[in-house]
């Protein structure tokens, strides 16, 4: 590691302001990389960010929609959830494509691994290519009112151009399908 990889923060003291079971905020008095005082927030996710491109034969692929409390709008994406953090990711993309979509894939491929905003939190996603489908029951959770959508590829992709998908996973995971499908 060079010393331009090594941090040049200074933590003095820290502080949880906010513990549940997804998330934990710290606070940080800090010496910034000038020498400075100054706080930084960051928030600790408790489990991974799991996403999953389910594509069939037919290079059609499944969206979700559901209204995002935090964002107070609907929100198009492709299936994600969280995984505990000492479970097998592939296990949890599993379990969250038959839960929201009712999907089963016979072939799993790995397509990204990326921080969601970090600038403020430390979330980890995983994103998962699923093919060979069959279809199951859905199994949703109490928190998910969900609308499931199946479309061509090309029509997700159109949608993220025109600005109707906003949902980083999601946008990541098009993006890169869009390389893969193009080369």
């Amino acid at each position: 590691m060079t010393d331009k990889e090594k941090s040049p923060w200074v933590i003095l003291e820290q502080e949880v302001k906010y513990d549940n079971s997804w998330i934990t905020v710290v606070e940080y008095d800090v010496l910034n990389p000038k020498g400075g005082k100054g706080i930084y927030g960051k928030v600790h996710f408790k489990n991974l960010a799991i996403g999953i491109v389910a594509l069939d034969s037919e290079n059609n692929i499944y969206l979700v929609g559901q209204f995002r409390f935090p964002l107070d709008q609907y929100s198009w994406e492709i299936p994600e959830g969280g995984g505990p953090l000492g479970i097998d990711p592939l296990e949890s993309a599993r379990r969250e494509l038959l839960e929201e979509t009712g999907l089963k894939a016979e072939k799993w491929e790995k397509l990204l691994e990326m921080h969601l905003s970090n600038s403020v939190s430390d979330e980890f996603g995983i994103i998962y290519l699923a093919t060979q489908l069959s279809q199951h029951q859905a199994m949703p959770e109490d928190t998910e009112d969900l609308m499931i959508r199946k479309l061509s590829f090309a029509n997700a992709y159109e949608m993220l151009c025109r600005g109707e998908i906003t949902d980083s996973l999601t946008v990541a995971a098009l993006l890169r399908m869009k390389l893969m499908l193009t080369e």
